[in-house]
């Protein structure tokens, strides 16, 4: 079809083509001279956007059958219809279980290439494996970009990644833009985005306290793609939780105004499509598919314009191809490697409370989060022989209920599967304090916290009642005491020696053993223990702490009986209470 224009618009569009064609790495033609031009204008045709998000590296699925196999033989199948077809990640996708974590996300990223993905954007777990790792997988490893509107250099100010990847189907420009949200530094490792020293943040993401910052970035993307795009669309990584606030992808929505649609993740919600409404009161689709893959979203625009999407749970679809191969050798090869047989119980341990399925290891004390504390303690105590007095765990590292069964070194991994590496510091009484306090700060809301504390060698009270006090910065960091009356109180260390559990003295000096990710690197924002000594660092990566404590029960069967710290006197132990051995009371 063409179409005839006056040479004013026609060059008035010509230069918004001209952005684009730059926009996609083209070259425009010279403009002639004449009155009038003729305009080709395209076909329209309906645009197909298949989408994941926080797949954490689960690809070995076969119920339901969504695994990247299937997402690429959906994706082909589209375009063999002559359909227009794009493929996008809103992040969380190379870290989660031992698929991941054994090759720091490298062969995720080669299925995702194989799979067709066309773009993503960062998670808080793509930080997982360092600053440098993360710039070798969008430099060197994806064949698909990554964007991000406000993740930034602080050294320079400027951004890290492309703001906006835009893309021409069905005949119209279609823009993506990236958005992270600003709880990685303290939901990954503040540590990786400083300098070696540890004394400044090199690394930022926009957020501000009152999300501000935020919206002033997502809305400078927006107006920059609306000089060239037909659409625009959100590819984020921010979540609908109340704990994410004011960050939350329908905070961001609200306060902005041009999105089409957006497309999240972080979250884990299950939303086929919800309807917010910007700054303007212009509708905006905001989807997410949930977790694991459970679901891949699709999002067909049609010729008027109109926004449509579903989730998918199943493709029905004979899978055979290349990343088929791939992910197969994977699997077997990590599960070669990781699938020897270390131990066996007969009792099902929790992250999730087995009558609700809500997840607890955030909030409060489970038999997952004592087996994995107790691990840590033991290890230092049974095997390093170092005098351990209190062991600390964060919740967000305790990734997986295990059911009754045998027990290998991927039921660790996948339990554990971040890597960090066990230490052991001497720290003060009010260190302990300040640890707990800051790690109790949200319970009794409702309000998950990743750096909630799993203790072995202790019992602590949480009193809900009382408002949170604790001293912190624009990042989540801990700056300073709680200010207020403590909401942890009643904190009792236990002593080998005697038997029983004695009263905190903020003024003694006790070894405390937990990952360097919380005790050494800022991990969940815990940096009340600058100042404390090193007793021993990197003895052991996390799943093999937990796989070696496996080991130490009679006959390798996990009971609490069976447990070497039952020979310790008066040691609250209780593996068979799914609420664990009652560490941790809150009242």
């Amino acid at each position: 079809m063409k179409s005839y224009i006056s040479r004013r618009n026609f060059l008035k569009a010509a230069g918004a083509a001209t952005g684009a064609a730059a926009a996609l790495g083209l070259t425009a033609a010279p403009l002639g001279a004449d009155a009038f031009y003729p305009l080709v204008a395209p076909d329209k045709t309906p645009i197909t956007i298949l989408y994941t998000n926080d797949v954490h590296t689960y690809i070995d699925n076969e119920s339901p059958d969504l695994t990247y196999a299937s997402i690429a033989a959906l994706k082909r199948s589209y375009e063999d219809a002559d359909m227009d077809v794009l493929l996008v990640d809103a992040g969380d996708h190379i870290q989660g279980t031992a698929y991941g974590a054994m090759d720091k996300g490298a062969s995720i990223i080669k299925l995702m290439n194989s799979a067709g993905y066309d773009l993503a954007t960062l998670g808080n777990h793509e930080f997982d494996y360092g600053m440098d790792r993360i710039m070798t997988i969008v430099n060197e490893e994806a064949d698909f970009p990554y964007v991000s509107c406000n993740f930034k250099d602080l050294r320079t100010g400027k951004k890290v990644l492309p703001s906006i990847k835009y893309f021409f189907r069905g005949g119209r420009l279609l823009a993506f833009i990236g958005v992270t949200t600003p709880e990685t530094i303290t939901k990954s490792t503040p540590a990786y985005f400083m300098n070696a020293d540890q004394t400044e943040y090199i690394y930022g993401i926009d957020g501000g306290d009152d999300g501000k910052e935020l919206y002033k970035a997502v809305q400078k993307a927006i107006d920059e793609a609306w000089l060239y795009a037909d659409f625009v669309i959100g590819l984020g990584h921010l979540g609908v939780d109340g704990s994410s606030s004011p960050w939350t992808s329908r905070e961001v929505i609200q306060n902005t105004v041009g999105f089409n649609a957006f497309i999240d993740g972080h979250s884990h919600t299950e939303m086929a499509g919800e309807i917010v409404r910007d700054a303007e009161g212009n509708p905006v689709v905001l989807t997410q598919t949930g977790c694991y893959m459970g679901n891949v979203g699709r999002m067909v625009i049609n010729t008027d314009r109109d926004f449509t999407t579903e989730l998918i749970s199943s493709t029905n679809l004979q899978v055979v191809n290349e990343t088929k191969f791939l992910q197969t050798d994977w699997i077997a090869a990590v599960d070669d490697m990781l699938g020897e047989k270390i131990a066996a119980s007969p009792v099902n341990f929790y992250i999730n409370d087995p009558v609700t399925g809500k997840r607890l290891i955030r909030s409060q004390e489970t038999n997952m989060g004592d087996l994995v504390a107790d691990g840590i303690y033991a290890y230092f105590n049974e095997i390093e022989k170092l005098d351990c007095d209190i062991a600390i765990m964060n919740g967000g590292g305790i990734r997986a209920d295990v059911p009754a069964g045998d027990w290998t070194y991927m039921t660790c991994k996948t339990v554990s599967p971040f890597g960090n590496v066990a230490c052991l510091m001497s720290v003060t009484g009010a260190q302990i304090q300040n640890a707990l306090e800051f790690g109790a700060r949200f319970a009794g809301s409702g309000q998950e916290n990743g750096g909630f504390l799993q203790v072995a060698g202790a019992t602590y009270e949480i009193h809900t009642d009382l408002p949170n006090t604790v001293q912190t910065d624009d990042q989540n960091v801990w700056t300073g005491p709680a200010t207020g009356t403590p909401r942890v109180q009643n904190v009792k260390i236990y002593n080998r020696t005697t038997g029983t559990y004695e009263p905190l003295d903020p003024n003694r000096t006790y070894n405390m053993a937990g990952m360097n990710y919380t005790l050494r690197s800022l991990g969940d924002g815990f940096a009340m223990f600058d100042g404390a000594t090193l007793v021993k660092d990197y003895v052991s990566e996390d799943y093999l702490v937990l796989s070696s404590y496996a080991m130490l029960f009679d006959g390798t069967t996990i009971t609490t009986a069976n447990s070497p710290l039952a020979d310790y006197p008066g040691y609250l132990l209780d593996y068979e209470n799914p609420y664990g051995a009652g560490r941790i009371q809150l009242f």
